[in-house]
């Protein structure tokens, strides 16, 4: 196995922030579907205190929260994130980090198994923490918030 380069996969550090010292969450790919992870993960940080806004397609209502079509839509909506979450295929991570970009948020996370060096190069790029082929959820115990 490949060594992972930690500015790209996120230090412990940078999870930490991020799970510390953040509030509002775009959470991409999260839809109404209970057994798909997204909806775990942003249920997890729904109840640890931090608000989930959905972005999907379909816009549904997830969470009790307003889903939107894109990140820009949502943005427009309830003001930048904090965090863009991407439970995305790692094929199309890219340019849905390029999106997330143009809002400027502390981090952008990429899920379990969604990977894309040249992205999280990208995001580093433009001054932002990234997190890579990690779930909050998974790493809340450890670095999150004591509670």
């Amino acid at each position: 196995m490949n060594e992972r380069d930690p500015e790209l996969y996120g230090t412990d550090d940078t999870v930490r922030d991020l799970l510390q010292d953040t509030q509002t969450w775009f959470v991409v790919g999260l839809g109404t579907d209970t057994t798909r992870a997204a909806y775990s993960t942003a249920s997890f940080l729904q109840r640890n205190g931090k608000r989930i806004v959905p972005i999907h397609p379909r816009a549904e209502v997830v969470l009790g929260e307003q889903g939107y079509k894109t990140i820009a839509e949502a943005a427009a909506a309830v003001g930048h994130p904090d965090v863009v979450d991407m439970f995305v295929n790692s094929s199309r991570v890219g340019a849905m980090a390029r999106e997330a970009i143009e809002f400027a948020p502390k981090g952008i996370w990429f899920q379990l198994e969604v990977v894309d060096e040249e992205a999280a190069a990208e995001v580093r790029a433009a001054g932002i923490d990234i997190v890579m082929d990690r779930c909050p959820a998974i790493e809340w115990p450890r670095l999150g918030p004591a509670a």
